[in-house]
Formats: C-alpha cells, sequence, structure tokens
C-alpha cells in the first residue's frame, strides 16, 4: 500500500472559512433576509431581557421601570447595531447589551448615599442617573483609545497564537450562561437544544423550494415549538405545586412584561433625568469598559472568520472601538442600565445559518428599533423563558468557541513554546475569574475588597473576565518569551498582511466605508 501524501493527512491552512452560503456583501432574497434578521432579533432578546430582570430589582424598579428600560436597551442595541454595520468595522455583527458592566454597576446600587433612600422609585431614579454619569464618562476610554488609533498601534502585538485564547473564551467564558440555566428547568431546556442540535446540523439537507429551510431557520421554528410547549405545560398547571424557582424559570407567565409594556414608547434621552457624576462610580466602571474592549476585540475577529472575511485591518478594528465608545455614550445618555459590546451568540447564529449578510443584521437591527416602540408586541417575544436562550446559547458560545481554536492552523503547535502560551493562558483565563465569581458568591463582595471601591470594583471587574485574563497573559507570554526567533511559529507572517488596509486586495470589499466616505478617511 502506498504511504499517503501529505495532502492526504493534513489540511492546508486557509484565509477564509468556507462553506458559508452568503458572505458580508452578498445577500440572500429580501424575504429570505427579513426572516433571517427577526431571527437575529430573537436571539437577541435574551440578553436584553435577563440584565434589566437581573438588576433593576435591585435597584428599587418595579415591573413598569423593567419594561422600559428593556425597550430602551433593546432601542438603543438597534442604533448601535446600525451604526455598526455601516460605520464601525462594517462587520455583521450585533452590538448589545454586556455583562462585563455588572459589577461596577452593583457597586453603584450598593452605594451608601443611594441604599439610605426609603422611596424605591426615587432609589430606581437615583441609581439608573448615577449609573448613566458612570457609562458617559468610562465611554471616552473607548472613544480615545479607538479615534487616536491607539488600539491600532496596540494591535501590533497581537498574533494568531495570542488570539486564539481571546477568542476561544469570549465563547467558553460564557460557559455559565448556558447548561447551567438550562438545568434549572431542564424539561424545555433540553428538549430545546435536541431540537435546534437536530434542525441546524443533522436535518439541514432538508430544502423546501431549494431552501434550506431547517438550517436557515433552526433557531426560530425550535424556539416556537418549545414554547408552544412550555405554555402548555404552564397552562395545564404543571407547574402549580413546584418551587418559586422553578416556576419562575419554566413558566410562560412570570415575565410580567405584557401587561406592564405600554402600547407605543419611545425611548428618548434624559428620559430618567440629568445624569450624576461621581469620580469613583466612573472609574469602576472604565474597567468595565476595557473588558468590552477586549471581548468585542475578539468578537470582531470570530464574526470575521465566521462571515467569511479577512481579519479585519488595526486601523478597522481601531474604528470599530471608538465607535462602541460612541454607543456606550448613548447608553448613558438613554438609560439602558448597561453598557454594550458585540452580542456573541448572535455572531455564533451567523456559523450555523451560514449567512454572514450585512443586510440581514441591518434588518435585525430595525426589528429592534421597531418593537422597542411598539411596546405589547416587543414585550410578547420578550416574555419567552430564559431556559430556551441557554440551550440555543451552548451551541453558539461553543461554535465561536472553536472558532478561536481554529486560528491555530496558522502557528506551529509542535513548539513547546506555543503549546505553553497556549494552555496556561487558557487555563488562567477559566480558572482565575471562575475563583473570583466562587468568592463573591460565598462572601458576597469580590476578593478585592479595600476601603477604595473604585479599586475593588476595578481588579474584580477585570479579573472576572475570561477573555480579559486570557489576553493578557497570552500577549505577555507571547511578547516575551522567545518572541524575537519565534515570528513564524506565532503566525506572524500570515498575519502582517492583514494588519494594513492595502496589505490585501480583499480587505477594500469587506470594510470601504459606505457613501465614498473613504475619501475622507483614508485607510493606513
Amino acid at each position: 500500500m502506498a504511504a499517503p501524501k501529505p495532502e492526504e493527512i493534513s489540511h492546508p491552512p486557509m484565509d477564509q472559512l468556507q462553506g458559508l452560503e452568503y458572505c458580508i456583501d452578498s445577500n440572500p432574497s429580501w424575504g429570505e433576509a427579513i426572516a433571517l434578521g427577526f431571527q437575529h432579533y430573537i436571539l437577541a432578546l435574551g440578553t436584553a431581557v435577563m440584565i434589566p430582570t437581573f438588576l433593576v430589582p435591585l435597584m428599587g424598579g418595579t415591573d413598569n421601570d423593567k419594561v422600559r428600560v428593556v425597550q430602551t436597551l433593546l432601542f438603543v442595541e438597534g442604533v448601535n447595531t446600525l451604526l455598526q454595520t455601516l460605520f464601525r468595522t462594517r462587520l455583521p455583527t450585533v452590538i448589545g447589551g454586556s455583562w462585563a458592566f455588572v459589577v461596577p454597576i452593583i457597586s453603584i446600587i450598593h452605594d451608601s448615599s443611594l441604599t439610605r433612600i426609603d422611596d424605591p422609585h426615587l432609589r430606581f431614579l437615583s441609581t439608573m442617573r448615577a449609573i448613566q454619569g458612570a457609562l458617559i464618562v468610562a465611554s471616552s476610554v473607548q472613544i480615545i483609545l479607538g479615534y487616536s488609533q491607539l488600539w491600532a498601534i496596540f494591535s501590533r502585538f497581537f498574533s494568531p497564537l495570542g488570539m486564539v485564547p481571546v477568542i476561544s473564551l469570549v465563547g467558553f467564558g460564557l460557559f455559565d450562561r448556558g447548561f447551567p440555566v438550562v438545568g434549572r428547568c431542564v424539561e424545555i431546556g433540553i428538549p430545546m437544544l435536541i431540537l435546534f442540535v437536530a434542525f441546524s446540523q443533522y436535518l439541514k439537507s432538508f430544502q423546501t423550494r431549494q431552501l434550506p429551510i431547517l438550517e436557515r431557520f433552526a433557531l426560530l421554528i425550535s424556539i416556537t415549538v418549545i414554547w408552544a410547549y412550555a405554555h402548555l405545560l404552564t397552562a395545564s398547571g404543571a407547574y402549580k405545586h413546584r418551587p418559586e424557582v422553578t416556576q419562575i424559570n419554566c413558566r410562560t407567565d412570570r415575565a410580567n412584561l405584557i401587561s406592564s409594556a405600554p402600547w407605543i414608547k419611545i425611548p428618548y434621552p434624559l428620559q430618567w433625568g440629568a445624569p450624576t457624576f461621581d469620580a469613583g462610580h466612573a472609574f469602576g466602571m472604565m474597567a468595565a469598559v476595557l473588558v468590552s474592549l477586549i471581548e468585542s476585540t475578539g468578537a470582531f475577529k470570530a464574526a470575521s472568520r465566521l462571515a467569511s472575511a479577512t481579519p479585519p485591518p488595526a486601523h478597522v478594528l481601531s474604528r470599530g472601538i471608538g465607535w462602541q465608545g460612541i454607543g456606550i455614550l448613548l447608553d448613558g445618555l438613554f438609560g439602558t442600565v448597561t453598557g454594550s459590546t458585540v452580542s456573541v451568540e448572535n455572531v455564533g447564529l451567523i456559523g450555523t445559518t451560514r449567512v454572514g449578510s450585512r443586510r440581514v443584521i441591518q434588518i435585525s437591527a430595525g426589528f429592534m428599533i421597531f418593537f422597542s416602540i411598539l411596546g405589547k408586541f416587543g414585550a410578547l417575544f420578550a416574555s419567552i423563558p430564559f431556559t430556551i436562550f441557554a440551550a440555543a446559547y451552548c451551541v453558539f458560545f461553543g461554535l465561536v468557541a472553536s472558532v478561536g481554536l481554529s486560528f491555530l492552523q496558522f502557528t506551529n503547535m509542535n513548539s513547546l513554546r506555543n503549546l505553553f502560551i497556549t494552555g496556561v493562558s487558557m487555563f488562567l483565563g477559566l480558572s482565575i475569574p471562575g475563583y473570583f465569581r466562587e468568592y463573591t458568591a460565598a462572601s458576597l463582595h469580590g476578593p478585592a475588597h479595600t476601603k477604595a471601591g473604585w479599586f475593588n470594583d476595578f481588579l474584580n471587574t477585570i479579573f472576572s473576565s475570561s477573555p480579559t485574563v486570557a489576553f493578557i497573559v497570552a500577549v505577555f507570554l507571547d511578547n516575551t518569551l522567545d518572541y524575537k526567533d519565534s515570528a513564524l511559529d506565532r503566525g506572524m507572517p500570515w498575519w502582517a498582511k492583514f494588519r494594513a488596509f492595502k496589505g490585501d486586495n480583499r480587505n477594500e470589499e469587506f470594510y470601504t466605508l459606505p457613501f465614498n466616505l473613504q475619501r475622507f478617511f483614508p485607510p493606513s
């Protein structure tokens, strides 16, 4: 028997992911694009509802306040997503609410000057204004780093090897939003997970009028079926004598969104009153802005690969970060209760649908704005149980993590140096935030617990983020450990051509600004 040829036992590295039906600038039919855009909107609802549901009651807010915050967050998400696809990196990414801001926000909620307010509604308004002020000030970090091109300059220290742990942990680091939430109501969570995997993977070749309907709309179909099943269980009294926690996670009538939502309400800046400013709050919030910056950098690179584009050039990445700072400024002005980042779950949805079209994401932004104004209709979709979203997250977060691992193909993984950097940075990226979360759950405060609240918020926020810890460890080791003789092992010859806009002809196709604006902002 003849020895196998090298190409028969290995796969050559590929700049762009193969197998997509539509990349960034190719579009499905309008009907298909609208349906896909609605699917992205439904997926974005998960985080848009979860964060206010968690934070607003702590602030003293009622169900009416929660609904207004959800509407505001969705409205600003839609605006930020449109800005992202038009003027930022132009990648097909949804800009959603970020969990990274929760640590400094909870610190603001527990500030003694706010907790002593007896009237719950007044405490809610005062806390919201304090969060707004902190977000407005902290947004300047990303605006400065982005528009000054400092982030572009710093990105020259990135390599495929250094980015692998960052991109991977953008997905893996969210594991506690996956099956731990599914486990709160397994009777709807596990069927949702099984059904979604079956439709999107095993039955993806099923076609109607030459359209792979189950692959394209697996999420929408699965959510519809399981939501109806959950409603049937609720209506039949299956949860009538179950514990309160089970009822909250399983029943379809516990969100209290539809009854509290107005028919029409247009969010507007400063709707909660004039923001208040505190230096300690703002400094703690700056840590969350840095975390958002790093997580978005990893998500942008994952989205570029899933959309079959080249990695974003340095100045495009920096431009996107600058615009994201503007997005966080809008969060502060409108009062969304949290800051913005790239929605990781929506990046994963690109991979399962094999549609990376920019137009689809722009349509989803239109749905966000439309349903945030028509409150009753938006509240109907927003009442989907969180467990259903968590089941889908198990797939999407895992897919994004695997995209990060795919960058290893450009590196030499027969190098002990590379194995050391990859393994240590990924392990610490999971282990250190895990320690911070466990410590906080047991002690009701983070490991950093000094008299300086801003210092505590800064450290606890930074080290509670898996991508941020991985970024710090990986970039440091990659640029200090035998780096002079390791350019080829690190993947730098492949990476270098994508740093400059003119380094690869395909960059113009993917990242050129619309409306001939490129002439006012010439690429570097």
